[in-house]
């Protein structure tokens, strides 16, 4: 009933939505006296925050017709090369002949569109030829496609590896971590020669045990029993996928604006006095990020239950007890990264981020022990949210720049990146993975330390 009563919820409000919009219009029209008052946008704000904050955001397009490389524009053409029920792995072919490294970014699938990645995809594009995982909404995918769980994206992320080959690096945002993680152990176990160069993990659960968050206490204070009997629902029958059990994206919605319900309310209330005020470029900002951010998708029940119970609830994999099923064969594999030898190892870390938060993703180079320590890399971003590991200005100038330059040591056979690309934005390296300064006792000791402060800081006021 939880999916009927959201719809019902979203028709009754429709001819108050629409009386809005309609107020919205007339109140902005050039031919309205009143649009040039104080009342008159007061009125239009109104309505055009009522309307916003009761409509449905659909999937957004990537919207990168082109991109930059040494001071020309190059055009940017999107093609599916593969099309999977679950996934389709796009392509962003650039009209250029350049050698540049090919690059997988697995987007997460926890209830937002790829599209989410579309500031990392806009700043890698000049110096990498990239591809990324396009992930299907639940509720458009036929009952009759069959399940979706944990074990079958960690195989969609092998296949798709495969076909690149092997001088290709992947990255993992948040989310994916574990399932790349995976399925590069599995392909390393089994000496595939299609093992990729490189691994970027960028904020990822790969041991919530280190480091608590609001997401992962959640997780683990609720049996599994909860979670399929209070955010699992049925999709309603007017829907391709009719009667599909998903964990839906307006709940996953509602998780993530009541992490930060404060800021949410402020934003939007800024957003009011921005159209009041006259300031289109504030107000311009924050349309386009809450367009992306409020547009979401159901997860399949089958991949979002076991990705509780195994990543957050059992830890399976950094207590070296995970297994993958082959979704062919029904045999099951032990997951082992320490079997990683080839694929060199780059873990991002933000300061603040709330979601992943520090420890659980560099947990990694613990796991791959086996990998020597020349091809293991950190990196800690100061002053960063999860948000901000992926997107913004700390992004492009601190994080894409070692990437890239971590990438191209990996792949010989590159083309250098034009001198005008390096002045505008250098490379720096990625710094080295040293136990003692970014292992996990190093992280826990800095943990304590900073927890220690912080109660200091309001015992003192």
């Amino acid at each position: 009933m939880l999916y009927h009563l959201h719809d019902l919820q979203h028709v009754l409000l429709t001819p108050a939505r629409l009386s809005a919009e309609l107020m919205r219009t007339g109140f902005q029209s050039p031919l309205n006296p009143l649009s040039y008052t104080p009342l008159g946008r007061t009125i239009s704000a109104g309505a055009e925050l009522f309307e916003r904050v009761t409509r449905r955001f659909g999937k957004p397009s990537f919207e990168l017709p082109f991109t930059t490389i040494n001071g020309r524009e190059v055009p940017v053409t999107e093609e599916y090369i593969v099309e999977k029920p679950f996934c389709n792995l796009l392509h962003f072919k650039r009209s250029t002949k350049r050698k540049d490294p090919k690059l997988l970014i697995v987007a997460p699938m926890s209830g937002h569109y790829a599209t989410l990645l579309r500031g990392t995809v806009e700043a890698l594009l000049p110096h990498h030829d990239v591809y990324i995982t396009d992930w299907v909404d639940a509720r458009m995918v036929p009952l009759s496609v069959g399940r979706f769980n944990l074990d079958d994206y960690i195989n969609y992320v092998r296949q798709f590896l495969s076909l690149l080959g092997p001088d290709t690096c992947v990255i993992a945002v948040c989310q994916p971590a574990v399932p790349v993680l995976s399925a590069v152990s599995l392909m390393a176990a089994e000496d595939d020669p299609n093992q990729p160069l490189g691994m970027i993990l960028m904020g990822g659960p790969i041991d919530t045990r280190i480091s608590k968050t609001q997401v992962t206490q959640t997780a683990e204070e609720r049996p599994l029993s909860w979670f399929k009997n209070t955010v699992i629902a049925d999709v309603p029958f007017y829907y391709p996928g009719a009667y599909r059990r998903v964990y839906p994206g307006f709940v996953q919605l509602g998780g993530f604006m009541s992490m930060n319900l404060d800021r949410h309310v402020g934003q939007h209330m800024n957003f009011f006095k921005h159209l009041v005020t006259g300031d289109g470029e504030s107000a311009e900002s924050h349309r386009k990020f809450y367009n992306e951010y409020n547009a979401v998708m159901d997860l399949p029940a089958e991949f979002y239950l076991q990705t509780v119970d195994v990543v957050f609830q059992r830890h399976l994999l950094p207590r070296g007890q995970m297994k993958w099923r082959d979704p062919l064969t029904e045999m099951l594999h032990d997951v082992l990264p320490n079997k990683i030898k080839h694929t060199a190892l780059l873990t991002i870390e933000g300061e603040l981020d709330d979601i992943s938060a520090r420890g659980q993703t560099t947990a990694a180079h613990d796991l791959c022990y086996s990998l020597p320590q020349s091809k293991q890399f950190h990196h800690f971003q100061l002053g960063c949210g999860h948000y901000g590991i992926f997107n913004g200005s700390k992004w492009r100038t601190q994080i894409m720049p070692r990437i890239r330059n971590f990438i191209r040591i990996l792949d010989k056979n590159a083309d250098a990146i034009p001198e005008a690309d390096l002045k505008e934005i250098a490379d720096i390296k990625a710094e080295r993975f040293n136990r003692d300064t970014h292992g996990v006792i190093a992280i826990r000791r800095w943990l304590k330390d900073r927890d220690a402060r912080l109660k200091s800081e309001r015992l003192t006021g």
